[in-house]
């Protein structure tokens, strides 16, 4: 269950664990069906997220690799959903979904 997954505890260990010594990002899935997962991101440097869309693709290509899911997924995250197809080894991995500005600003250097 990814809504109570202590993400902000685990995440930060998993992003500085010391196999990684450049950080990464901790993603926790849950498969909802072959169709659907719930995606939860810890992203190096910057926390949680409420999107991540590199984070789903792989969450998907992985699931899709393990024989738990379809070539067609769903993923749900915090920030909204998106969708991510792919066909297997050798073709690229297509995402789609909402796209949105949210932050406009300037800075003088």
């Amino acid at each position: 269950d990814v809504d109570s997954a202590p993400v902000a505890e685990i995440g930060p260990l998993v992003e500085g664990h010391s196999w990684f010594p450049q950080r990464v990002n901790a993603g926790f899935m849950q498969i909802l069906n072959r169709q659907e997962i719930k995606l939860r991101v810890y992203e190096r440097g910057a926390g949680e997220t409420l999107a991540c869309g590199t984070g789903a693709c792989a969450a998907v290509v992985f699931g899709i690799r393990q024989g738990w899911l379809d070539a067609r997924v769903t993923v749900h995250a915090r920030g909204g959903d998106i969708v991510i197809e792919w066909a297997g080894a050798g073709h690229p991995v297509i995402m789609t979904g909402p796209a949105v500005t949210v932050f406009h600003g300037e800075i003088e250097l």
